[in-house]
This record gives C-alpha cells, sequence and structure tokens, in this order.
C-alpha cells in the first residue's frame, strides 16, 4: 500500500511539473523565467481559434499610416509549412509597402497547439530598400541559439492574462496583456463589438506600446499605436483563393 501511495504521489509531482511548465508558455510576465515545454504531439490540425484563424489561401489586408507615411501590409496564409522544434507550421508571407514602396518582407511560422492556443515558433524578415535586402534584423527561429516559441493567442483568453509572444533574448521579446473582451471598433472592413483587446509591447523599446482588436471569426482588425509615436493599420479586406 505504501508503494502505491508513493507511486500516486510522484505521479501527481511530475504532472504538477508539467502542468507548470505548460501553463510557464501561456501566461508569462517580463519578470518570470520563461522555458515552455513543447511536445509535436501537442500540435495538430488547422490553426482555427476564432481570435487568430489562419486558414491557407487567405490574404488579408491593412492600410493605415504611421509617422513615416502611408503603409499597406499584405499577409497570405500559405499551403506551405516548415518543420520546428518537432512541430509542423503554418508559413505566412507578410508583406509591408511605406509610401508604395516594398520596405519589409517576411516569412512567419505559426502552430495551433490541441487546446487552442496560437504559437509563434519565429520568421526570417528581411529589410528592404530601394528593392536590396538590406538587413535580416528581427529574424529568428525557435530551437536556435536559445530562441523559444511564443503565442500570438490564447485558446481561452481573458482579462489581465499576459503573455510573450516570442522570445529571443535581446533580440524579439514581444509580450502582450489582455485589456477586454467587449471592445467595439470600427474599421474599413466593418463595425464590430464583443472584440478582444490588447496591449503589446516589447522591454526592447520602452515606452513604446499599440492597442490591437481581434473580431470572433476574422482575427486581427486593428492595430492602434497609443504610446512612443502615433500610427495605426484597419483592416481593410480578405480574399480567399
Amino acid at each position: 500500500m505504501k508503494r502505491l501511495v508513493a507511486v500516486a504521489i510522484c505521479a501527481i509531482a511530475i504532472g504538477a511539473i508539467v502542468l507548470g511548465a505548460y501553463l510557464a508558455g501561456l501566461f508569462s510576465s517580463e519578470d518570470t523565467p520563461y522555458e515552455p515545454v513543447i511536445d509535436p504531439v501537442d500540435f495538430s490540425g488547422p490553426i482555427d481559434n476564432p481570435y487568430y484563424p489562419l486558414i491557407p489561401g487567405t490574404t488579408f489586408v491593412y492600410e493605415g499610416v504611421s509617422e513615416d507615411g502611408a503603409e499597406r501590409n499584405e499577409m497570405q496564409v500559405t499551403n506551405n509549412t516548415k518543420v520546428i522544434v518537432g512541430v509542423t507550421c503554418v508559413v505566412v508571407w507578410d508583406r509591408v509597402w511605406l509610401n508604395d514602396d516594398l520596405v519589409e518582407e517576411t516569412y512567419d511560422w505559426y502552430a495551433q497547439d490541441t487546446d487552442g492556443n496560437v504559437w509563434y515558433f519565429g520568421e526570417d524578415s528581411r529589410e528592404i530598400a530601394n528593392g536590396v535586402v538590406v538587413s535580416a534584423e528581427g529574424s529568428w527561429e525557435a530551437g536556435v541559439d536559445g530562441a523559444q516559441p511564443g503565442i500570438v493567442m490564447l485558446a481561452d483568453p481573458d482579462v489581465g492574462h499576459e503573455y510573450r509572444q516570442e522570445y529571443y533574448k535581446g533580440e524579439a521579446e514581444d509580450m502582450a496583456k489582455v485589456l477586454a473582451l467587449n471592445a467595439s471598433v470600427s474599421v474599413p472592413y466593418g463595425a464590430y463589438d464583443n472584440c478582444l483587446q490588447t496591449e503589446d509591447w516589447t522591454p526592447l523599446e520602452k515606452g513604446v506600446a499599440e492597442h490591437k482588436f481581434y473580431v470572433p471569426g476574422i482575427g486581427l482588425v486593428k492595430e492602434l499605436q497609443i504610446e512612443g509615436g502615433s500610427g495605426h493599420m484597419d483592416l481593410v479586406s480578405i480574399s480567399t483563393s
């Protein structure tokens, strides 16, 4: 009987450790250690989180302004995949134009776990000037040089939840916090209530922050800089191919 009790206690302890490590990947602040446990068996199926659906063949187009001028962002969910730390990720092709000039091209890698959390496994980013690639700054890949994946959207977000969206120390440390689940927002694509609103920032750029708004069944519809400058990006169209 004592042996059975000991085994049971051991199993509970191991389960608690694993759960704690998993939750560390979901809820994390700037001041807490970040070592998420990634098991490929926990990832499968399409990325269909209602706040962050990434269905292959879908293209999201955003337009807005920054302090540098007029911006346009096209985000295309491709049919391509990339395996990172054993997890099959969807490749998203993201391009940014400033005053009609292509200034950035990025391939982002996402995967959804079986609970519905959408993870971000890194990016291959290129800054462009006059049609020429001038920098790959900001690129990172989970599992390389200590980089860790982060979560871009929780399966069950609630007000106050704070989480890391990416983690490559000193290079990519974006954070987010849920502010509201009932926000209202209007963009060229439509007007919506009951939106998820987050505050996004990075400890690498003090005094800079933005609010993002997500609509169930659509995804990101608006970005609004609230600190460290001015600017916004609004959803103008969604197309499928």
